[in-house]
């Protein structure tokens, strides 16, 4: 039978460790026992869970909270809060004014062929900067293949998109408006219909000091803008902080096991909770109809078949559905299925020796958490 979480009491950690008081020069010793007793109480082999233990663990500093269990092969960081500052390049350093001018052509429709599409058509803040769609359409309501993944922490992300196509912030910015399904425009018509308006010039003459508008600069604006989306500090933030009281004991049971029987940072981790990595989740649908390889569409490489980069986890509650395809409505969705392992599909009669034949990554396995383990790490995830 699987564990089942259980209240403690929040009193000293001798009276946890069923110690007699002790002299005072053996208290250091008596506190160590007393954590070390708890270290037990709160491993995935205990048969429940101690709240009192936990807590008293998760009150020290984040270098003494119990190691991550991590696949073989995982690249990981600590967790840490977001820093104060976002990565900028040299070459583009934000400002007020040029941010405010991405902010613009961020919503501009001009940007696009028919001029009824903005990126803020698939990038809606009150959306968790996605569109809530499965999938997104574009241009003449066309349906695309892949979730518009929310652009609030591509400040972090490097490479972009799910199959990592763009470099950078600048780079990714003229992808859409070139894509045909996209918003279908030819980047000498925005420079064009933007050049027509005189206001668009001043603007840039003030952000750039040149007379002419120009498409790199559309590009520079609207990567400062999207740096700018970075979310502020918070809770879980102020929790790293050292506000250990801002999580609830559910949700804090959801953290440890986020860190260690879930095997979550295995791919989400350090500041960002993104190994910013390319993984094959069983989600390709090789050889029918949504068939998507991903990463090897970049790369040309059989090894990169259906791979998909990792998102970050941040403000991941606003960002559903989830998946390069959408597939899965609600977290509570996607924690079942990473349950079980994922799907993990078998070639077909025929497929048996195809090189392109995605295989799945091996850091997949089935994880054997309780129904209550899974609500806790939801519960957690709605931290975030």
């Amino acid at each position: 039978m699987r564990r089942v979480a259980r209240s403690g009491s929040a009193a000293a950690l001798l009276l946890l460790a069923g110690l007699a008081p002790v002299a005072v020069a053996d208290a250091d010793n008596a506190v160590q026992e007393g954590r070390d007793v708890c270290r037990q109480r709160i491993a995935p082999s205990a048969p429940s869970i101690d709240f009192a233990c936990l807590r008293e663990i998760y009150s020290r500093p984040i270098g003494e909270w119990p190691a991550p269990q991590v696949a073989e092969g995982a690249v990981w960081q600590e967790l840490a809060p977001l820093p104060r500052r976002v990565p900028e390049p040299p070459d583009n350093p934000g400002t007020p004014e040029k941010v405010a001018l991405g902010k613009a052509l961020f919503e501009d429709p001009r940007l696009s062929g028919s001029g009824q599409i903005a990126c803020a058509s698939c990038h809606d803040r009150q959306l968790g900067w996605g569109d809530g769609r499965s999938v997104s359409f574009g241009h003449d309501r066309q349906a695309g293949r892949r979730n518009a993944m929310s652009v609030a922490m591509a400040a972090y992300a490097a490479p972009l998109f799910w199959d990592g196509r763009a470099g950078s912030l600048e780079a990714q910015a003229l992808h859409p408006i070139q894509d045909r399904v996209e918003m279908a425009a030819s980047l000498a018509d925005v420079e064009r219909r933007l050049n027509r308006d005189g206001a668009y010039r001043e603007r840039f003459r003030q952000v750039f000091g040149e007379r002419r508008i120009g498409i790199h600069r559309v590009a520079q604006a609207l990567a400062a803008y999207q740096r700018s989306l970075v979310p502020r500090s918070n809770r879980f933030d102020r929790f790293l902080e050292g506000r250990r009281d801002l999580l609830s004991d559910r949700q804090l049971w959801g953290l440890h096991l986020f860190r260690t029987h879930g095997r979550c940072m295995s791919c989400h981790s350090g500041p960002a909770l993104t190994d910013n990595r390319f993984h094959n989740l069983g989600l390709h649908f090789y050889g029918r109809s949504r068939q998507d390889l991903g990463r090897y569409e970049v790369t040309g490489d059989p090894a990169d078949s259906g791979k998909f980069r990792t998102p970050s986890l941040r403000n991941v509650r606003r960002t559903g559905p989830y998946m390069h395809n959408g597939i899965f409505r609600d977290l509570r969705g996607v924690m079942n299925m990473y349950n079980a392992g994922m799907p993990r599909p078998r070639p077909r009669p025929g497929q048996e020796d195809d090189p392109l034949f995605p295989r799945p990554d091996p850091m997949l396995e089935p994880l054997d958490l309780h129904r209550s383990e899974l609500e806790a790490i939801t519960e957690f995830l709605q931290t975030l």
